[in-house]
């Protein structure tokens, strides 16, 4: 009878905090940083940390949803950085390649998923398998409606996109007989920026991550330069609607400066 009433009272909660911010201005594009998957599974008694894993890859799902329903297009998710895939224990990390493989692009290429795919990081610090899934679910979602955009960031590092941006920007330069001072006094953000893993995409309006972490982590530091960021305690397998929707509405209620 109590976790009856606990379930009744949270979903009118959810739907009281929707209905308020159905007519706040809300984000077009939502970056988040998936945290705490290990956290959570020792939390919850699981000393598997690749249980955590597996409810945080499936839970990204339920949160793309969640999205949809507000009509937020566009979604980033930080995945792994290269220090992740590099320092980590190696089981633990081939276990959630796996998941990205099995769980993650499996479902965003099945029938009724609207989202079109991109990736972001260095793909080239990826097993086959991995690179291959993903590369799978860009390719196969590629004609999907271009309304709805998700970026997966994984093996990704902002300063190391920045540098990659730099130089691909030069090598395009001198491709096109430009002089290294010629780059120099027409350089802009602008140009910097059509590098980007992320080019063509707009930058991201809120950056939320879980776990209780109040730091970047190197994640999209070009991109989110004026974003509003939010930090929640809740680890990300456990992170719930009300508290996505309570994200939105701190969001809501700032008063966006870009800068100043």
């Amino acid at each position: 009878m109590l976790t009856a009433l606990k379930s009744a009272a949270y979903r009118l909660y959810a739907r009281r905090l929707a209905h308020h911010l159905s007519e706040s201005t809300l984000p077009r594009h939502i970056a988040m940083v998936m945290d705490g998957n290990r956290r959570w599974a020792r939390q919850n008694g699981f000393h598997d940390a690749r249980i955590g894993h597996r409810y945080g890859a499936e839970h990204l799902h339920e949160v793309l949803a969640w999205c949809l329903e507000l009509g937020i297009r566009h979604v980033t998710v930080f995945l792994a950085s290269v220090d992740n895939l590099r320092k980590r224990d190696a089981e633990e990390v081939g276990n959630l390649l796996l998941m990205i493989e099995e769980v993650i692009t499996h479902r965003l290429t099945r029938p009724g998923s609207v989202w079109q795919v991109k990736t972001a990081g260095r793909l080239d610090v990826l097993p086959d398998s991995t690179r291959h899934a993903l590369k799978t679910a860009e390719e196969a979602t590629r004609d999907k409606d271009a309304a709805c955009h998700l970026t997966i960031a994984i093996g990704y590092d902002g300063r190391e996109e920045i540098v990659n941006a730099l130089r691909s920007l030069l090598d395009t330069a001198w491709q096109a007989g430009q002089t290294l001072d010629d780059v120099a006094q027409r350089l802009t953000a602008d140009q910097i920026a059509a590098h980007l893993y992320t080019s063509g995409q707009p930058d991201p309006d809120l950056v939320i991550r879980t776990s209780g972490e109040h730091r970047m982590s190197g994640f999209l530091l070009w991109q989110a330069a004026y974003s509003e960021l939010y930090f929640c305690d809740v680890h990300w397998p456990g992170f719930r609607k009300v508290d996505f929707l309570r994200a939105l509405r701190s969001y809501a209620a700032r008063e966006r400066r870009f800068g100043t």
